[in-house]
């Protein structure tokens, strides 16, 4: 006797013994206007305080800066790529603006905590994302909203599913 045909197991929504469907695990992405904020909280908190610092301590002033700007462009990147590695790999993946916003960057084949070498190759690749302007339009026409540093580094930044607990703040009320 012929076996049943999967196709039309299929066609009536059956099941065939031995064979299973893949589920596919939804992830929660970040939205455009989640990552913008943690994107800015981490210019104000990590990078402005480096090119204050290098402007003012290591190239005296403003004029010593405009005249070596591509070397004070280099003396403030490589700290703040530094800064953004140690945060990503000592805190499960979150810098100071994806924590304030409940996000997490994970690995996107695996969805654990990247390894050290996407993490790096994706804040390498974070400059060539910000200024090359064709590159800003990538998560607007991307579905998971995955930018092109997240791309090369099959990394994908998420809301995180178990945020940090945050720490009550006790009052005494006064009668």
């Amino acid at each position: 006797m012929a076996k049943k045909q999967r196709f039309r197991d299929t066609k009536k929504n059956k099941t065939t013994k031995g064979i299973e469907k893949r589920v596919k695990p939804t992830i929660p992405y970040a939205n455009n206007r989640q990552r913008a904020k943690a994107f800015l909280t981490d210019i104000f908190m990590l990078f402005m305080p480096i090119m204050y610092a290098v402007i003012y301590l290591v190239m005296e002033g403003r004029e010593g800066a405009s005249e070596q700007k591509l070397l004070a462009w280099v003396y403030v990147m490589i700290p703040y790529l530094l800064l953004l590695t140690f945060f990503m790999w000592k805190d499960k993946g979150r810098t100071p603006g994806a924590r304030s916003q409940g996000l997490t960057v994970i690995d996107f084949y695996t969805l654990d905590k990247p390894s050290l070498f996407s993490i790096v190759f994706r804040n390498l690749m974070l400059p060539f994302s910000l200024f090359i302007p064709i590159f800003w339009f990538v998560p607007l026409f991307r579905k998971d909203k995955r930018t092109i540093h997240d791309l090369l580094s099959a990394t994908c930044l998420i809301v995180d599913p178990n945020p940090p607990k945050n720490l009550e703040v006790k009052t005494k009320s006064t009668k």
